[in-house]
């Protein structure tokens, strides 16, 4: 067995480049989200004197819950759209696109950080509405095109550097915007903008096949194609309904800043590292999922880690001392990535290329669920349980929900191995009536 992670996905070109550019995007996101969660919960806590709202700790909370909230919206109203549109336009000119939006939006969010307090939220929640928007078309786009990039063979070992590029992109991400927020807002802003550039540059170089048109398909008729079809394969309904329910009430990332700030009290560098915990948990398992990949009991691997996450939950809600709450996160993220890993790999898999788009789309909106607006029931659960009583609801509803899923969906318990998994083809229920 190699020691190292294999390199061979990246002598696809193509793949490099679009792996160049999810990093990129990737790590300028985690640095945006860390200042504007610092940024909003900042303003809410200063004294409305000195230009803040002067909001007690749970109340302020909730306003950053309202962040996640702001970019859920869009994603619930149009990821269907985008779905269909990745199964019908050129994906890569999608993702252009997106990342141009991107960039000017942190530029927005650059210029907001000039701003006097209390005056910057408007500007915030705005862009936050636009990232929104932007997340509802470019998952479906991102992952309908990189497995054309590949022999089916690869994917799960690019599906493994995928996940280990965003972790140590969510590693270095957090960090590094936790530490350039000591120079203030507008830097992290800046240097996200920046990558950005860098992201666009990468993908539109890249040589892509050229996008196969589906003939005489409605924007409509599409996407109810494309739900019923999630809806008739269980594995792929399971596995997508299972983060929707443990994130959305495990959501303790958002309360990071709560936290850093008035529980552990250490400030701005302390809530990058904290920011950064999870994912290196999750590097470290990406790392060996891509030297030692899971071969057997798959199924099995991904109810346990979901345990296992909510354990962690729990173990960081309770906990008053920065290093054990630091260990509980990484815990946290090394649980869930491998729970990732066996999620994402089952849908690619599971689904053929003509339906990518779509699935991509109903899986976002779950995954968007279960972080965006999981962000918002964080809010709203610190605001009436307070911020350790929100964390520990949501330790006790993973755990709960890895023995109920397994009971619903015995189909992804018995998973065994990847090799074993087939394209679920397209049944006369999943098209539309004509």
């Amino acid at each position: 067995m190699a020691l190292a992670p294999s390199l061979s996905v990246f002598r696809h070109r193509a793949y490099l480049h679009y792996w160049t550019m999810r990093q990129l995007v990737s790590g300028a996101r985690q640095m945006a989200t860390v200042a504007i969660a610092w940024q909003v919960y900042d303003i809410a806590r200063i004294a409305e004197a000195d230009g803040g709202l002067g909001l007690n700790e749970p109340r302020a909370a909730f306003l950053v819950g309202m962040v996640g909230l702001a970019q859920f919206v869009p994603v619930f109203f149009l990821s269907l759209i985008g779905g269909q549109a990745a199964d019908r336009l050129d994906r890569k000119l999608i993702l252009i696109t997106c990342q141009v939006a991107r960039a000017l939006g942190l530029g927005a969010l650059f210029i907001a950080a000039g701003m006097v307090g209390r005056d910057a939220l408007p500007v915030i929640f705005a862009v936050s509405v636009l990232f929104g928007a932007i997340n509802a078309f470019t998952p479906a786009a991102s992952n309908a095109l990189y497995p054309t990039l590949i022999p089916r063979a690869e994917l799960p070992n690019a599906i493994a550097w995928n996940s280990l590029g965003f972790q140590v992109a969510a590693i270095t991400g957090p960090a590094v915007g936790g530490l350039l927020l000591a120079l203030g807002e507008a830097v992290v802003y800046a240097t996200g903008a920046g990558m950005m550039v860098a992201a666009i540059a990468a993908i539109a170089t890249a040589k892509t096949p050229g996008h196969v048109k589906q003939a005489d398909v409605r924007g409509l008729e599409m996407i109810v194609e494309g739900l019923r079809y999630v809806g008739s394969n269980k594995i792929v309904l399971g596995a997508i309904s299972l983060d929707l329910i443990v994130v959305f009430f495990a959501g303790s990332i958002a309360l990071l800043p709560v936290f850093a700030r008035d529980i552990l009290q250490i400030g701005e560098e302390g809530f990058g590292i904290l920011r950064a915990a999870p994912a290196i948990g999750a590097a470290i398992v990406a790392l060996i999922l891509a030297t030692r990949p899971l071969t057997r009991n798959v199924g099995r691997w991904m109810f346990g880690a979901v345990a296992i996450f909510g354990v962690a939950i729990l173990v960081f809600g309770l906990s008053k001392v920065f290093w054990i709450s630091m260990i509980a996160l990484a815990i946290h993220g090394a649980a869930d990535m491998i729970s990732v890993f066996v999620r994402q790999s089952l849908i690619q898999l599971a689904t053929p290329d003509i339906m990518k788009g779509r699935v991509s789309s109903v899986s976002f909106i779950f995954i968007s669920a279960s972080n965006e607006l999981g962000e918002f029931q964080s809010g709203v659960a610190a605001r009436f349980l307070g911020p350790v009583g929100a964390v520990l609801m949501g330790g006790c509803v993973a755990i709960g929900a890895a023995g109920a899923w397994m009971k619903l969906f015995p189909q992804l318990a018995r998973a065994d191995s990847f090799e074993d998994v087939e394209e679920e083809p397209i049944s006369a229920d999943s098209k539309p009536v004509a």
